[in-house]
């Protein structure tokens, strides 16, 4: 597998804030969202092996599967090979590939044209009133998230997540999602 790099910090974003985690980042996208904060290209080569005996090595028995996209990677046969060894998979995705069968959690920010249904939760980066909130017929989920989109200008974050708290206010079957780990100062 072509891995962009590992780290264990705290899931600094949606349903799972807080909580200790082992992230794993695939390299590559099939989108190129111009808002992208990842620099996801470069990679190592990894097989599944040496990935569960690095994920082992960490404390947490929680693992996020994150990109890039990582359903242009992932395999049934490696979700049963890290249920196997004990982990609990949250997965994020863009929402435009298929995903195997057996994820425990999937984190949907769709962008692009998504192929998903069902998610577990579904996290759409408000940039204001002109965010298609459409996507919420579409896609159904357990937890519907608007997360303020960073622009890197700090005066426009601040109207963004104004705007973003207004519209949660509005329509409580959204909840607020904000990057904590920037928050904190983590990966």
């Amino acid at each position: 597998m072509r891995v962009n790099e590992t780290f264990t910090s705290l899931q600094g974003e949606g349903h799972f804030t807080g909580t200790p985690a082992f992230f794993f980042r695939l390299s590559g996208c099939n989108l190129r969202c111009p808002f992208c904060d990842t620099n996801h290209q470069p990679y190592k080569e990894m097989s599944e092996e040496d990935i569960i005996a690095e994920a082992r090595r960490q404390k947490p028995r929680h693992i996020v599967i994150t990109g890039g996209e990582p359903a242009l990677q992932l395999t049934k046969s490696f979700i049963d090979k890290l249920h196997e060894a004990g982990f609990f998979i949250q997965v994020e995705t863009n929402g435009t590939l298929p995903l195997p069968e057996g994820i425990d959690w999937v984190t949907c920010s769709p962008k692009g044209k998504p192929v998903l249904e069902k998610v577990d939760e579904l996290k759409v980066l408000y940039s204001g009133a002109d965010t298609d909130l459409s996507i919420a017929d579409r896609i159904k989920a357990r937890e519907y998230r608007l997360q303020p989109l960073d622009t890197g200008d700090e005066m426009q974050n601040r109207i963004i997540l104004r705007d973003t708290i207004a519209y949660v206010m509005e329509h409580p079957c959204w909840s607020l999602s904000l990057q904590t780990h920037k928050l904190l100062g983590i990966k």
